[in-house]
């Protein structure tokens, strides 16, 4: 019967043993990071800063017998940080004011700064330039002006960033879709028109 045969010891590649190491050190730096994000995260509970129509109000509207329309409207709009620990930053700003599916003005901002727990107004006053409309358009304002209501829409987006404190910075697409419904004797509207974050 004959002995079996022992084949000599294989070692481990210094290389394998060097990649091993690696990998521990970041699947453990991964878990270190997430427990701090976790942790940052409840102590302090951050929101998504937002963007809401404080007041709308009709200035002027001009419909002529052409069938052209002139509108003035003054709209504010605040920028809201409730975060007590993070100021946060809007850019990207731009909303369109609309009549009946007509675009009217276009509401920009710069980029712009909010200190964490305030919050900060864009005061606008837009004129639009003479715009013709068709027939079904026409009457749509005729039936506004007998109203003594005109209905706009509002609609845009804005996007924020804030940091939170060393861990990094968040970032959110703000969108806004308001329906506003000014009256024609200049009343100052407070309609509950906040932006929806994603």
């Amino acid at each position: 019967m004959q002995k079996p045969v022992l084949e000599p010891e294989r070692r481990t590649n210094p290389l394998i043993w060097c990649a091993a190491l690696i990998c521990t050190i970041l699947t453990i730096a991964v878990i270190i990071t997430g427990f701090a994000v976790f942790v940052g995260y409840l102590v302090l509970r951050p929101k998504v800063p937002q963007m809401s129509v404080r007041s709308a109000r009709l200035e002027s509207i001009d419909y002529d017998m052409a069938g052209i329309l002139a509108v003035k409207v003054s709209v504010v709009i605040t920028a809201q940080n409730d975060n007590a620990r993070a100021h946060a930053s809007f850019y990207k700003t731009s909303y369109a004011l609309s009549f009946g599916g007509v675009k009217v003005a276009y509401l920009n901002a710069e980029p712009f700064d909010v200190p964490k727990n305030s919050s900060r107004d864009l005061y606008y006053l837009v004129e639009s330039t003479p715009i013709p409309l068709s027939p079904e358009q026409g009457e749509t304002v005729e039936a506004a002006l007998r109203r003594s209501q005109v209905a706009f829409d509002l609609k845009g987006t804005s996007r924020t960033r804030w940091r939170i404190w060393r861990l990094g910075s968040v970032k959110f697409w703000l969108h806004l879709d308001c329906h506003l419904k000014l009256p024609l004797d200049r009343t100052t509207l407070y309609p509950k028109c906040t932006t929806k974050s994603r």
